[in-house]
């Protein structure tokens, strides 16, 4: 039996330090292999990760799409719903006309449901997002590119603008523009 009298001293059976020196590359190349797949590995869970929520989001945008080009298909429907309760003819039964009243009411309601909502107009300043002008009235009432009338409603779902509403801006009248002399 042999034993050691200094650390320094090879003892009888340890590989010579010249054979450890491959031996440790060997395990520092493997530990960096290691942290190398760690890293891989943690990179494709948070990119799975960001693709399932990416995927959940296009598939709500998606429902979301499919009702509001299904709204826009309803919506002439409900201006035709208007259009005959503001032109009812005279004599016609006060009964029948609550009744119509109230589906028209169910029905924006059921849209209301889905994101339906109307678009402010008259009184407000022009926006082209919102609004499209077909026409300008002079008004000395209302400050420039100001909504005077609606000619058709106008509706978004949510944050995306289905039909933007037909309006009729002011403008000031003739007489009071200023003109700059040269």
């Amino acid at each position: 039996m042999t034993t050691r009298k200094r650390s320094h001293e090879p003892v009888e059976g340890d590989p010579p330090e010249s054979a450890t020196a491959p031996l440790e590359a060997r395990v520092a190349e493997l530990e960096s292999a290691l942290a190398e797949a760690r890293d891989r590995h943690l990179r494709l869970a948070a990119d799975f990760d960001n693709y399932k929520k990416r995927a959940r989001q296009e598939q709500l945008e998606t429902i979301q799409h499919a009702s509001a080009d299904l709204i826009a298909r309803v919506l002439p429907v409900l201006d035709d719903l208007h259009s005959v309760l503001d032109h009812k003819p005279e004599g016609i039964e006060e009964s029948w006309v609550r009744g119509l009243e109230l589906s028209v009411r169910k029905l924006e309601e059921a849209l209301g449901t889905h994101g339906l909502q109307p678009i402010e107009s008259v009184g407000v300043r022009f926006d082209p997002k919102l609004h499209e002008a077909v026409g300008h009235e002079e008004s000395a009432e209302h400050p420039e590119d100001t909504v005077v009338s609606e000619l058709r409603r106008g509706y978004r779902v949510r944050d995306r603008v289905v039909r933007p509403a037909l309006v009729k801006v002011a403008r000031p009248p003739a007489g009071t523009q200023d003109t700059e002399p040269q």
